[in-house]
């Protein structure tokens, strides 16, 4: 129980400071429980991360529940979740709340402001992840075709598709030749993991199927935040083309709104993630908000909770293959396409509307990605001049 109770205390700490986005988050960790802790070495923290960035999800969560998981067992790993998670979504939630109980907001020039940060905090997203992702040709290319196909054949399954094509690209043609990873003598072992592996599986595979048989919004809430959860490959950025085109053009949440929270979300520490409670307590099938959102965000979170906790023992076997490391390369590629498509549309074409838009956002830029401005310093700088510029 004390060291529950560490893990919950130092999480809870984080979440709260944890200013910057997944690769902050990163930092804030390995110094952390690396440099101060010493919970880890920096062998068994780097194949922590690794594995994280292989799996679908949100990168800096997982690790925290894996470190979770190591400190202080099954309970462990949950408290860590809840601590790092917490904070921003209560903030979400309230935002979101202050937004349906004053709707002339999203119609007004603060809205503007944080689209105009939405296109920045996007824009540099695109910046790292494809210098890290897409250092040659080959994968440049994966990536701009999967754009291209993602605006001609928007959508859940066209998505689902564009990743699936990367994955067979990268598998078969992009023959990058590494060394192989290094082993971890981390001991750590989570009882149980072909049962979640199942377990994720059958809720991705056949929730589908239940909803078509059973008129409930909260068996559908939960099958498309699951999916979302499911399928989002690069971290919290790539959860706005998935979940708009879940909750948007199924009209549980105006664009307005959306991209309103989107922008919010670059204000607060934490997992980006959490925009998904934003999301959920906006939605028009909950009246009560803090309801909407917590149900929401449990949903998009349990995948990466199975996925942990079943894939972590396999991961000394499967490491080593070669084609694994193809087929990751193919899927990372065309998740910057994916991310890419969605830069485009709505995120650009709904903010950027006049050329004063765009030489705000070119400075806004430069201050996020070499000057090296914090990103809740740019949503605010984007709402006060915003407001000024229209």
């Amino acid at each position: 129980m004390k060291r529950i109770i560490e893990v919950f205390l130092i999480f809870l700490r984080l979440g709260l400071t944890s200013f910057g986005g997944p690769i902050a988050h990163l930092a804030y960790f390995q110094d952390e429980f690396v440099n101060r802790k010493q919970w880890l070495d920096e062998k068994q923290y780097a194949e922590i991360v690794t594995l994280c960035q292989f799996l679908p999800g949100p990168a800096s969560s997982q690790v925290g529940m894996v470190i979770g998981k190591i400190r202080a067992g099954f309970f462990g790993s949950i408290v860590a979740w809840i601590g790092f998670t917490f904070p921003s979504t209560i903030l979400m939630i309230l935002f979101a709340l202050g937004v349906s109980k004053f709707p002339q907001f999203i119609s007004s020039n603060l809205l503007h402001g944080c689209k105009l940060a939405a296109v920045v905090v996007v824009a540099h997203a695109l910046w790292q992840m494809g210098s890290k992702l897409c250092p040659d040709r080959e994968r440049i290319s994966l990536t701009i075709i999967s754009a291209a196909l993602l605006i001609f054949f928007h959508g859940v399954w066209g998505q689902i598709l564009v990743i699936l094509f990367g994955a067979i690209i990268g598998k078969f043609f992009l023959k990058e030749t590494k060394d192989p990873l290094d082993s971890s003598e981390t001991k750590i072992q989570f009882q149980n993991s072909i049962f979640y592996l199942i377990l994720f599986f059958c809720i991705l595979i056949f929730f589908p199927v239940l909803v078509g048989l059973l008129d409930s919004d909260s068996l559908r809430i939960f099958d498309s935040y699951y999916r979302v959860g499911s399928l989002v490959f690069g971290g919290g950025h790539v959860v706005l083309p998935l979940l708009q085109e879940e909750v948007v053009s199924t009209g549980w949440v105006s664009e307005e709104t959306f991209l309103a929270g989107y922008g919010a979300v670059q204000a607060v520490p934490g997992p980006l993630f959490t925009f998904v409670a934003f999301s959920g307590a906006s939605s028009t099938l909950y009246p009560n908000g803090w309801i909407g959102g917590i149900f929401c965000l449990a949903a998009v979170f349990l995948p990466s909770f199975l996925l942990i906790h079943g894939a972590y023992p396999y991961w000394e076997k499967i490491k080593q293959y070669q084609s694994i490391q193809n087929t990751m390369n193919g899927i990372n590629a065309s998740v910057v396409g994916l991310l890419l498509a969605a830069f485009y549309n709505p995120v650009w074409t709904s903010a950027i509307l006049n050329p004063k838009d765009f030489a705000l956002a070119l400075i806004l830029f430069l201050l996020l990605a070499f000057w090296k401005i914090p990103s809740w310093c740019i949503v605010l700088l984007s709402m006060i001049f915003g407001i000024y510029l229209t």
